[in-house]
């Protein structure tokens, strides 16, 4: 299967972008469509990692305050996995161990690859490498983040059932942990 990327407009440059895509592509029934026009949000890709002491059977989440979910129904402090953005020229393995550091305060001695996922590939070109990083430490009693970044993280540590249970109640409501803890669930007899 082909496309045609014909155009890219800019639209919008700020802390992201939002860019108009001209573009046509083949059609299963054989020929190509017409020309469309789509707005697409130009985030950039991240990684996100979940931190689990397998020996204690423990995860470490992350509560921070999220723009994009102030209808979420518990509000807009949502339980996450550590995550960033990555920069030019820095490897996946390097934004997670960044992350975890910044985040968490934490290192991993193993990182393992579950999957690299596209966000909302219908209007953005955002994708997600996800980890699981192996742990032997748990953070302190402190809060995380970068305040240049405006960041204000408060870890949680919880059983790997306890954070599958908030899973099943809803608590747990972004796609990158619950992804994460689902293949966890079903993959931990490896650790």
């Amino acid at each position: 299967m082909r496309y045609e990327l014909l155009a890219v407009d800019p639209l919008y440059q700020g802390f992201f972008a939002l860019n108009r895509y001209r573009l046509r592509f083949e059609l299963f029934a054989g020929g190509f469509s017409p020309d469309i026009d789509r707005e697409v949000f130009e985030r950039g890709h991240a990684v996100a990692v979940l931190p689990y002491h397998a020996a204690r059977d423990e995860v470490i989440l992350i509560e921070q305050f999220r723009p994009g979910a102030l209808q979420a129904p518990g509000g807009p402090w949502l339980m996450e996995i550590v995550a960033g953005m990555i920069e030019p020229n820095e490897s996946v393995e390097a934004v997670a161990q960044r992350e975890l550091h910044e985040e968490a305060g934490l290192t991993t001695h193993r990182l393992i690859p579950i999957t690299r996922y596209w966000v909302s590939p219908g209007g953005t070109t955002e994708s997600i490498y996800l980890f699981l990083g192996l742990i032997d430490s748990m953070p302190g009693a402190h809060f995380f983040g970068l305040p240049e970044e405006q960041e204000d993280i408060k870890p949680h540590v919880m059983t790997l059932d306890e954070a599958l249970a908030r899973v099943d109640a809803g608590s747990i409501c972004s796609a990158a942990p619950i992804i994460a803890l689902q293949w966890l669930a079903r993959h931990k007899a490896r650790f």
